[in-house]
């Protein structure tokens, strides 16, 4: 399933969360090399999971860590800006553009964990009212959005061959979201639900209660 937990909620998931930092050093320091912090614990973190942003979680049925993403807003601090704004040959702040990194895959997830994972995305845009995602990708990546019907914008590049990264941006397309949650298996009915009862259900899809904390 998949679950929408803020960084200051994570100690109340420590399974999730452990397997979670552990897969991303795996993947990002271990697997593709990248130049990335990875704590005594074996965890990859860097100074945006300091800033409280809001994971999306694919947790497996025994309850592990199959695959995340993690959102800041860009009105706050973001990667893209403070890191890749050559690429883009500008500052990237919007309340309706939300920045998406760390896109990570348990080494044992099925294929449909990405599609699922990109579903929960288009379920942040929906239920937080965001028109757009701006997030660097690899190489590796572009083969894996086209895949699963998610290809973005590219809003500009460095670098050749494997060696390429991007600054992409995703909007929302219901034709797109229909098709990822296709890939996925998930039902719409199934990944709204899996939503609201993420936040307040009292409340419906709108979430105030994740708006307020998000703004």
């Amino acid at each position: 399933m998949l679950r929408y937990i803020y960084a200051d909620q994570l100690s109340q998931f420590p399974k999730l969360a452990r397997g979670m930092f552990k897969d991303r050093a795996d993947q990002f320091k271990t697997r593709l090399g990248w130049d990335v912090q990875v704590n005594f614990n074996g965890e990859e973190r860097d100074e945006y999971d300091a800033l409280n942003p809001l994971y999306v979680i694919w947790e497996t049925p025994e309850g592990g860590h199959g695959g995340s993403m993690r959102f800041l807003p860009t009105t706050g601090r973001v990667m893209v800006n403070d890191h890749f704004a050559h690429l883009t040959g500008a500052q990237i702040k919007s309340p309706l553009i939300w920045e998406c990194t760390r896109f990570c895959l348990n080494r044992a997830a099925p294929s449909k964990t990405a599609a699922a994972l990109m579903l929960g995305g288009g379920e942040i845009m929906t239920g937080f009212g965001i028109r757009h995602f701006v997030g660097v990708f690899d190489a590796r990546m572009t083969r894996i959005y086209r895949m699963i019907g998610a290809s973005p914008e590219v809003l500009g590049s460095t670098g050749n061959g494997r060696e390429r990264i991007s600054v992409g941006l995703w909007a929302f397309a219901p034709e797109a979201h229909a098709r990822v949650g296709q890939r996925s298996g998930i039902s719409a009915q199934m990944s709204r639900q899996w939503f609201d009862q993420s936040f307040d259900p009292a409340f419906g899809s709108c979430a105030p209660k994740a708006l307020a904390k998000a703004g």
